[in-house]
């Protein structure tokens, strides 16, 4: 399945490319979902578009919005939040409908801390005095699974599936998705004139018994974006050291590993220097924490591309990340002010070290 099928999609997409169409400078793929979301303040946006796709995308927007998105939808996904996402300036000729309807439900709730409340819907609705949405009505939260290492999903990345345009990009962010998404398609788009590849793991595979599949995905690639929890599961039984998980996961021929701890901030280890970065995330008042890993990757890959400089990538996804907390929607991010993100910049250079 990956060798000569993928390699003859690849070489027609490439003979239908359509040079007059503007250059993508990046690519995001992930999911989009239909969210309902309870924020730290009790207010609460019922069904609207989000996901990782998005929120990755707000967190580069910040910095570049030259995007292109690729995602599966259910085919009843609502025609007029696509126009809307578009109308925010971004691509989405890689938006794509799956073969059969699924529930694209999401639910999160936060309590006044900004802490996940775990309560099922109609619970923290009726903390809220208001009746529960119709909208997610019988809504069950799925469970984590291992993936399939060899049956394609109904979301599952396909090289058709991608815009030929898409293959001018240079960059591409793959948020979290099933297994063969992440080791099969980042080889693809490398045929092309993507130079620079980053990986937020999904925990459908970052178990440990997927341990001997994992250089099948990070082999080769600029960046892997796990949180700390998926290294933790992953290396079960083995180190519970995140420096030496992110130099183990490196080896295997990744640049970069940089390990997501939430408000702890993220672990930066660069694989040539041998060099390690801790650097904090910045203090806000957390409203709306859903996204803030996507934003987080959005911002990275900005700073990779511009500068291509592991620490000030590191510290443009922070930024985002913390603009993210901040506000609810995927696209928050993008309404900051210059100076407001320049000086979150500079305090967070500063408050990084080198170890």
């Amino acid at each position: 399945m990956r060798g000569i099928n993928f390699e003859i999609r690849y070489n027609r997409m490439m003979k239908a490319k359509d040079i007059s169409k503007p250059v993508i400078r990046y690519l995001i793929s992930g999911s989009i979902n239909r969210s309902t979301i309870v924020t730290s303040d009790g207010r609460y946006r019922v069904d609207q578009p989000g996901g990782s796709v998005l929120q990755a995308a707000g967190g580069l927007a910040l910095w570049d919005t030259s995007i292109g998105l690729l995602a599966a939808v259910s085919p009843d996904f609502p025609e007029e939040w696509i126009a809307t996402i578009e109308r925010r300036g971004f691509d989405i000729n890689g938006i794509y409908k799956s073969k059969e309807i699924y529930d694209m439900r999401y639910f999160v709730a936060y309590d006044k801390t900004g802490e996940l409340d775990r309560s099922a819907p109609v619970s923290v609705f009726r903390k809220l005095q208001t009746s529960l949405p119709p909208e997610i009505l019988g809504y069950v939260p799925p469970d984590i699974q291992l993936d399939s290492r060899n049956r394609l999903g109904l979301t599952t990345l396909r090289p058709g599936d991608i815009p030929s345009e898409y293959l001018d990009a240079t960059a591409v962010h793959f948020c979290p998705s099933d297994f063969l998404t992440h080791s099969l398609i980042p080889g693809v788009l490398r045929q092309g004139n993507i130079q620079t590849v980053t990986i937020d793991p999904s925990p459908g595979y970052m178990n440990k018994t997927f341990w001997d599949d994992i250089p099948q995905v990070v082999t080769g690639i600029t960046a892997f974006l796990p949180s700390e929890e998926e290294v933790y599961s992953l290396f079960e039984g083995k180190t519970r050291d995140l420096r030496e998980m992110a130099a183990a996961l490196a080896a295997y021929g990744c640049e970069f590993v940089v390990i997501k701890r939430g408000a702890k901030g993220v672990l930066l280890y660069e694989h040539v220097s041998r060099s390690y970065w801790d650097i904090p995330a910045y203090p806000v008042t957390p409203v709306d924490p859903t996204g803030a890993g996507d934003a987080f990757c959005g911002g990275f890959i900005a700073g990779l591309r511009m500068k291509y400089d592991p620490l000030e990538a590191a510290l443009m996804g922070s930024v985002s990340a913390s603009f993210k907390i901040q506000g609810t929607g995927p696209f928050y991010p993008m309404e900051a002010l210059e100076e407001l993100v320049n000086a979150r910049l500079e305090i967070l250079r500063e408050k990084s070290v080198k170890s």
